[in-house]
């Protein structure tokens, strides 16, 4: 692991995204990001990656001409905070677009976005948020206005239990195998809690009693010692990769064999290089080339481009960057088609958004998976990938081990 690695942004870069507001009159859009707080290691480098293609798109023609007016703000991952924010810009413009972060904050905001009609993708992957016309019974409320890039924290969590239940095939052992879910008892971990239970017990899995562990780092070797005790073969974390550090450097040290099922914010290299051998085989949701599977690519180019937005040469990337250019990179394509059609508005952006069809951002090619939204399902991608890191004697590396590509149940939608 060199230098390198982290591909975390510097304190220059980080401070010259934050001032860069009012670039000029424009298409209004707010970015809300978590720069600091408990989930700033994962929150950093995606909204980086959002921060570099919406200056990027500016520094290359804007959209069809027209340049993005935006403004990045850090807000700790804090749920009010981050409402008082999209309220204040509110105030100043009408929004257009909003690119959000927190499961908490976006859950919070689905009401106002959907009255404000403000086109919004976030990097909470709530199952609530993909039911536009809440049709579910289980939705908590309709989501015309939300979108996001990636399976859902439920379908994540079910294609870890896909892999967890061809696993346990594969080893051949007797009995009934546990599911154990890990997590702080918060919206973002508690999501995927009772719907990736369900389908964890239609594959045969004896369901313990969820762990909780806090999202910031800590002391969790009680936590480890229960999950010992409790004898599970998988467990899913759904907290991000700062905590989950702690919790396998914990639970190595008590003599924990389970198999550790990460959700798509819960580990990569970084978190690896962190916990060095006792992260050796912990399997985590994917949904973007890595950096380096990148470079082989048609969309490296454009991607390194974008990347040289806030970096100086190719530094390594964590796939939690790549992401948030994806993400942001799809609605740049969608408002470039709304624009066209005519008036470029959160509705217009939302109408673009829904006729998407397997579709991969302009000049991404091989970096950004492809994705499907509709006006009645706003499950943007049911294929999860499944990633597991390798110590090999100290040369750590990650590699696809398993895809599920799971069916779009009606009875899953919004849950």
């Amino acid at each position: 692991m060199n230098k390198k690695l982290v591909g975390l942004c510097s304190t220059i870069a980080l401070t010259s995204v934050l001032s860069m507001g009012a670039l000029a009159e424009g298409i209004p859009v707010l970015h809300i990001s978590a720069f600091s707080g408990p989930t700033s290691d994962v929150g950093q480098p995606y909204g980086m990656g959002v921060a570099d293609v919406l200056k990027y798109t500016n520094q290359n023609g804007g959209i069809n001409g027209n340049m993005l007016d935006f403004e990045s703000v850090d807000y700790g991952y804090n749920a009010p905070q981050a409402v008082a924010l999209y309220k204040k810009a509110m105030s100043r413009n009408q929004l257009v677009a909003l690119q959000g972060w927190g499961t908490a904050d976006t859950e919070a905001l689905v009401g106002f976005v959907a009255k404000d009609k403000v086109f919004t993708m976030s990097a909470s992957f709530s199952a609530h948020l993909t039911d536009p016309k809440g049709t579910s019974e289980r939705t908590k409320s309709p989501a015309p206005y939300n979108f996001f890039y990636g399976p859902s924290y439920s379908d994540g969590c079910r294609g870890l239990v896909a892999f967890a239940a061809d696993d346990w095939k594969k080893r051949g052992e007797a009995g009934t195998p546990k599911f154990v879910h890990m997590g702080m008892n918060h919206p973002y971990p508690n999501a995927p809690k009772e719907s990736c239970a369900a389908y964890a017990e239609e594959l045969g899995f004896e369901i313990l009693n969820p762990i909780e562990y806090s999202l910031s780092p800590g002391d969790f070797k009680a936590q480890c010692l229960s999950l010992k005790d409790g004898g599970a073969q998988y467990a899913y974390l759904g907290n991000t990769g700062g905590s989950n550090i702690s919790l396998i450097k914990a639970c190595s040290t008590v003599g924990v064999k389970t198999q550790f099922l990460a959700n798509v914010w819960g580990w990569d290299m970084n978190a690896f290089a962190a916990t060095g051998e006792a992260g050796d085989g912990v399997v985590f949701v994917n949904s973007t080339a890595s950096w380096n599977d990148a470079a082989a690519t048609a969309g490296f180019t454009k991607l390194s481009a974008i990347s040289k937005m806030t970096a100086t040469d190719d530094d390594y990337r964590s796939v939690h960057y790549i992401r948030g250019v994806c993400a942001a990179s799809n609605m740049v394509d969608a408002m470039k088609v709304a624009q066209m059609k005519g008036e470029l508005t959160g509705t217009t952006l939302k109408d673009a958004m829904e006729t998407f069809v397997n579709h991969v951002p302009a000049g991404l090619e091989g970096v950004c998976r492809p994705s499907t939204w509709t006006a009645d399902d706003h499950r943007g991608m049911t294929e999860v990938l499944v990633y597991q890191t390798r110590w090999n004697g100290g040369k750590p590396s990650m590699s696809r081990v398993y895809e599920a590509n799971l069916p779009r149940r009606a009875d899953w939608l919004g849950w």
